[in-house]
């Protein structure tokens, strides 16, 4: 009988550390991280701008050995900053099986411009963060990407100006997207005297939601012709509508540049339809790579430098996506990586 149960006891034991091996080596084939070749990309929908650009990152690392995971679900305006600040693990994607979520922290993303800034001084939707600064932030590239804030009101209204509304108690239907509670928005509407009860009051609504073939008055938000979540209000509602499209005041524009860090800039001739001229406007200009201070020193290198040689996946993408070797390695206050920045001096494009 000894053999027997000796025979027995091997079995399982041989059983038990094959079932332990396997799980052990998926366990190791769910790793992420730079340590694992597998380090997640905090992006976003694969139609939205960041995740368009983290698809964009990881077909540029793949020649150079480099299994980049995009997190489709990562985004969400500064909700993106902070995972990455933070090497946050990201939830579970509902109803995306198909772009299931890298199960490992952030560690590191594509996000817009001023996000990241304001991600980096504290400042704006991070002022009440108890993290404080993200002074961990490290930039690694600037890719163009221009979008504009368009104020448009129905053609036939009246409205030549958005601060008739409340000397006239007009009652109108605003759509602004992201709603009254984003910053930008606020100061915007609040510069001409509207707060979402002062609208209400005169008998009107506004929404931060858009519903294909919604009835709106004025619309209000940043935009571009591109098939992102983002921008498609613009395609539905400039064919249904005709607009008149409003310029902003030049103090209004100053402030918003130096308290937003957006740019001056004016809405291209034609970007949508009834846009006769161009108008004076701000725009946001770029999508930044970035990571954490902590990013090793050799993927910062190669990521800079893989972005660098094969600009031409940026030109494939839906969005307007451009590489400008003058801008690649600046944006306001937050510092070059390392790696990056050695990158950038060995190709001259940084002194």
């Amino acid at each position: 009988m000894r053999p027997l149960r000796v025979s027995i006891v091997t079995a399982l034991m041989i059983g038990f550390g094959l079932a332990a091996g396997s799980a052990n080596a998926q366990e190791a084939a769910g790793q992420t991280g730079y340590a694992a070749k597998k380090p997640v990309f905090g992006g976003s929908c694969p139609t939205c701008p960041w995740g368009a650009i983290g698809d964009i990152v990881k077909a540029a690392m793949k020649p150079h050995g480099w299994d980049v995971q995009v997190c489709y679900s990562c985004a969400g305006g500064p909700r993106a900053s902070r995972m990455v600040a933070d090497a946050m693990k990201a939830g579970p994607v509902r109803g995306a099986d198909a772009f299931p979520t890298p199960n490992g922290p952030v560690d590191f993303g594509g996000t817009g411009a001023e996000f990241l800034q304001w991600a980096y001084l504290g400042i704006h939707d991070f002022s009440r963060d108890p993290q404080g600064p993200r002074n961990n932030l490290r930039m690694i590239a600037n890719i163009q990407t221009p979008t504009y804030y368009v104020v448009a009101v129905r053609a036939n209204s009246g409205i030549t100006d958005l601060r008739q509304i409340s000397e006239k108690r007009m009652p109108v239907k605003i759509l602004a997207r992201a709603g009254f509670g984003e910053q930008l928005n606020e100061a915007i509407l609040g510069y001409y005297g509207l707060d979402v009860e002062k609208i209400k009051s005169f008998g009107g609504s506004m929404t931060g939601q858009y519903t294909r073939g919604m009835d709106v008055d004025v619309v209000l938000g940043f935009g571009t012709l591109a098939n992102a979540p983002e921008f498609l209000f613009w395609y539905d509602l400039t064919q249904k509508y005709d607009f008149r499209y409003l310029e902003f005041a030049p103090d209004l524009r100053a402030r918003l540049v130096k308290e937003f860090y957006l740019r001056a800039e004016n809405i291209p001739l034609g970007l949508f339809r009834g846009i006769d001229r161009r108008i004076p406007a701000v725009a946001r200009t770029g999508t930044i790579i970035y990571g954490r201070a902590d990013m090793p020193e050799d993927f910062a290198y190669t990521l800079a430098k893989a972005l660098d040689e094969q600009q031409e996946l940026l030109q494939w993408s839906h969005m307007p996506f451009s590489y400008n070797s003058h801008t690649v390695s600046k944006s306001f206050d937050i510092p070059l990586h390392p790696g990056a920045a050695r990158y950038y001096r060995e190709k001259g494009l940084l002194k």
